[in-house]
C-alpha cells in the first residue's frame, strides 16, 4: 500500500469486500534486515497458507503457515526451501509436499548448495528433520536424478491421480511420472513410480483432470501445441492434438472447473480460448474469451474446482488490471487493482524489426512520444534479456511513462533466446548460437541510430539477469554504439558461472566448459573475457546485490574492475552494492525498489545528455591516471 515498504500476504471473500492481512513481513524486520514474502500456497480448502520467507532479498526461503481464519501463524518452520517450497497440499489440509535442499556438510563447496534437491511430506506439527522424501535425489534408485534436477509432486482435487515432476534445471522439457491414485500412494521413498514422458518428448508443462492429461509441446511444433492423454494407458505416442501449431505462440494450459484454458499470444497480443471438458477430462467445444482490450495476459490462474479464470491484462500503454471471467464466458473487472491515474493519450507504441548480422530480422517495441521529431536528439533506453525462452511482453510502467516526459524513448529488443517467436526463437540463441542474443540486441540499436530516434551519444542499453550477457556482450563488441549501460546483477563472467551456486542448474542454457562446444560457447557469451585495453567504453552502472542467490556479486565486481582498467574513454565505470538486497528487484523493498529506479535513470539520464545534468561532465578522470600525477 501506500507509505509502506515491503509487500504483505493479504485475504479476501472471492465475490469482493475488504481485504485482511496474512502476513506483515514489516513486523519481522527487527535486525536492520527486510524481510520478503517469495511464494504462496494456500491449502485446496483455503484454511491455510504456507509462505516462503526471507531475509535480505537472498531467496533462501523457510516454509511456514498461516491459519487463514484466525491469522495465527503455526509454529511450523522449514529451512532450505528455496524458490518453490509448496509443490501440493493434500486434501486433508494437514499435510503437504514439499522441495527441500540438503545441508551443506563441513568441507562441502558452496557451489552445491542449491543442487540434490528432495520432496519430502509434512505434516503440521512434525519436526522438519522428520519429514518423509518421497521423490528427488537418491529417494529411489527406479528414478533417476542427476544433481540440478528438481522434484515437483502434483495432486489435483479434480483426479484420482499424483504425479511426479523432474524438471531438469533451469531445461524447459520435462520428465513426468504417475504413480497411480494419492489413496494409494506410501507415505515413504518405495512409491511405484512409472515414467509417462520423457524429456525427449519435449513437454514443457502440464495440466490433469479426471484420467486425461494435458500437454503443452513443441515436438514437431515451433510455436507449441497442446495434448491430451489418458493417464490410466498414456503413450505420447498415440496423444490426440487438441491445439495444432499455428502462428500463436501457445503459452499456458490451466484446468478450471469449467474446462481447459488455453493462453496464446500473436505478437505482443494475448488470447483465451476454453474447452469444455467431461467429467473424465475429454476435451470438448472451444470458445473464445473476449478480451477488453488488445494487450498482453501477463498472468492467468485456475483452480479445477472452480469455474472460470482469473487473469491480468495490460499493454505498453494500458496499466494492468485483473479480470474475472465465467463459466458462461462473462469478463468482469476484479476491482482488485486500479486503472493508473497516468494520461498516456500524448505517447504511442510501435512494433518493428532490424536486421540481425545474418540477416534475421528481430522485432522491436518502440515507445515514444506522438509526433516525435526524428532527429538524434532523444536518450533512448534498450533493453534485451533473450535467454530461456522467455519473452519480454507488452507490460506498463510508470517509471518508463516519467522518461518519455523527458522527452526519452523506450525500445525492448526481442533477441533470439527468448521465446518471441516460440521455441525455435529460443534455441536459436543459446549455447553455440548464443551470438545471435547480443548481435540481435546490437542491431536493434543500429536500426534506433539509423532511424533517427536517437544517436550514439544519446543511445542507452540494459540487460538484467541473463540480460549480462546481451548488454555486457553489446558493449564488448561495439562499445562505440553506446553512450551508457546499465549492467543490472548481469550474468558478466559466463565461464566462471558455473562455479556458482546457481551455475550448475544453468547449464542446459549456456553450456559447460567441461566440454569442447560449451567452452566455446561460454567463451564467446562472456563479457569479462572480452574487454580490450585501450578502448573507449562507454559509461556504465553495474548492480548487484549482496545476498543474490542467482548471480553472484563476484562477478559484476570482476567485469567492473576489468573495464574500469581498460576504458580510455574517461566516462565512469561504477559497482552499485546493496548489502540488504538479492536478485534485483526480486524480493527488494519499495524503498530499496525506488533508490535504484533513482540511480538508475540518474545515471542514463546523466550519461546520455539530459538538459538537467548539463552542468556535470560526462566524462571522469579515470583512477590510474590519478595516481600517476
Amino acid at each position: 500500500k501506500p507509505g509502506e515498504s515491503t509487500p504483505k500476504l493479504y485475504v479476501r471473500d472471492a465475490a469482493g469486500g475488504s481485504e485482511r492481512v496474512l502476513v506483515d513481513t514489516a513486523a519481522l524486520a527487527t535486525t536492520g534486515k527486510h524481510y520478503s514474502i517469495n511464494y504462496y500456497a494456500p491449502s485446496i480448502d483455503g484454511s491455510k497458507v504456507a509462505y516462503g520467507i526471507s531475509e535480505g532479498g537472498s531467496e533462501a526461503s523457510v516454509i511456514h503457515v498461516v491459519d487463514t481464519a484466525t491469522g495465527q501463524t503455526l509454529p511450523d518452520a522449514i529451512s532450505r526451501a528455496y524458490f518453490v517450497g509448496v509443490t501440493a497440499w493434500r486434501p486433508d489440509g494437514k499435510s503437504f509436499y514439499y522441495v527441500r535442499f540438503p545441508e551443506l556438510k563441513p568441507g562441502e563447496p558452496d557451489v552445491d548448495k542449491e543442487t540434490r534437491a528432495v520432496n519430502y511430506l509434512h505434516v503440521l506439527g512434525r519436526d522438519p528433520d522428520r519429514d518423509v522424501p518421497i521423490f528427488g535425489y537418491g529417494v529411489n534408485p527406479s528414478v533417476p536424478f542427476e544433481k540440478t534436477d528438481f522434484p515437483v509432486i502434483v495432486y489435483s482435487p479434480a483426479s484420482k491421480h499424483v504425479l511426479a515432476i523432474v524438471v531438469h534445471g533451469v531445461k524447459n522439457e520435462q520428465t513426468i511420472y504417475s504413480a497411480g491414485a494419492l489413496s494409494s500412494l506410501p507415505e515413504n521413498s518405495n512409491v511405484a513410480w512409472t515414467k509417462i514422458v520423457s524429456d525427449d518428448d519435449d513437454v514443457v508443462s502440464v495440466d490433469f483432470k479426471g484420467s486425461m492429461l494435458y500437454m503443452l509441446a513443441h515436438q514437431g511444433a515451433p510455436t507449441f501445441k497442446v495434448l491430451a492423454m489418458s493417464l490410466d494407458s498414456p503413450n505420447v505416442a498415440n496423444a490426440t492434438t487438441v491445439v495444432p501449431a499455428s502462428r500463436s505462440i501457445v503459452l499456458q494450459i490451466a484446468v478450471a472447473g469449467d474446462g481447459l484454458y488455453v493462453r496464446s499470444r500473436t505478437g505482443g497480443f494475448a488470447k483465451i480460448d476454453r474447452f469444455a471438458l467431461t467429467s473424465d477430462g475429454t476435451p470438448g467445444a472451444r470458445s473464445g474469451v473476449h478480451l477488453p482490450f488488445a494487450g498482453a495476459v501477463n498472468v492467468m490462474a485456475t483452480d479445477p474446482l472452480t469455474p472460470g479464470a482469473l487473469f491480468g491484462l495490460t499493454g505498453w500503454l494500458h496499466s494492468l488490471l485483473y479480470y474475472h471471467v465465467n463459466a458462461a464466458g462473462e469478463v468482469a473487472n476484479t476491482g482488485i487493482k486500479p486503472l493508473a491515474n497516468i494520461d498516456v493519450s500524448a505517447y504511442t507504441s510501435q512494433e518493428v524489426q532490424a536486421r540481425s548480422a545474418d540477416g534475421t530480422m528481430v522485432p522491436m517495441s518502440i515507445i515514444y512520444r506522438k509526433n516525435l521529431k526524428l532527429d538524434g536528439s532523444h536518450p533512448v533506453n534498450l533493453e534485451g534479456y533473450g535467454s530461456y525462452g522467455i519473452t519480454e511482453d507488452p507490460g506498463f510502467s510508470t517509471t518508463g511513462i516519467a522518461w518519455l516526459e523527458r522527452g526519452g524513448v523506450e525500445a525492448t529488443c526481442h533477441s533470439r533466446g527468448g521465446g518471441w517467436y516460440g521455441d525455435a526463437w529460443h534455441t536459436a540463441g543459446m549455447i553455440a548460437t548464443k551470438n545471435h542474443t547480443w548481435e540481435d540486441f546490437v542491431a536493434c540499436g543500429e536500426w534506433l541510430v539509423r532511424h533517427k530516434y536517437t544517436s550514439k551519444a544519446h543511445l542507452g542499453g540494459q540487460g538484467t539477469s541473463a540480460g549480462g550477457i546481451s548488454i555486457g556482450r553489446a558493449i564488448t563488441s561495439r562499445p562505440d554504439l553506446f553512450a551508457a549501460a546499465l549492467d543490472v546483477v548481469g550474468v558478466s563472467n559466463a565461464m566462471r558461472s558455473e562455479f556458482s551456486p546457481n551455475g550448475p542448474p544453468n547449464i542446459p542454457e549456456f553450456g559447460s566448459v567441461t566440454n569442447e562446444a560449451g567452452f566455446k560457447a561460454l567463451y564467446a557469451m562472456d563479457a569479462y573475457q572480452h574487454v580490450v585495453d585501450g578502448t573507449a567504453y562507454p559509461g556504465v552502472m553495474l548492480i548487484t546485490g549482496y545476498n543474490d542467490p542467482r548471480v553472484s556479486s563476484w562477478e559484476l565486481a570482476k567485469f567492473t574492475a576489468r573495464l574500469q582498467q581498460a576504458s580510455t574513454s574517461g566516462r565512469p565505470i561504477m559497482l552499485r552494492v546493496d548489502y540488504d538486497a538479492g536478485h534485483g528487484f526480486m524480493a527488494s523493498s519499495r524503498n530499496q525498489s525506488e533508490q535504484l529506479l533513482t540511480d538508475e535513470y540518474s545515471f542514463l539520464l546523466w550519461q546520455l545528455g539530459d538538459p538537467a545534468f548539463a552542468g556535470i561532465p560526462k566524462k571522469i578522470v579515470p583512477a590510474r591516471m590519478a595516481q600517476s600525477q
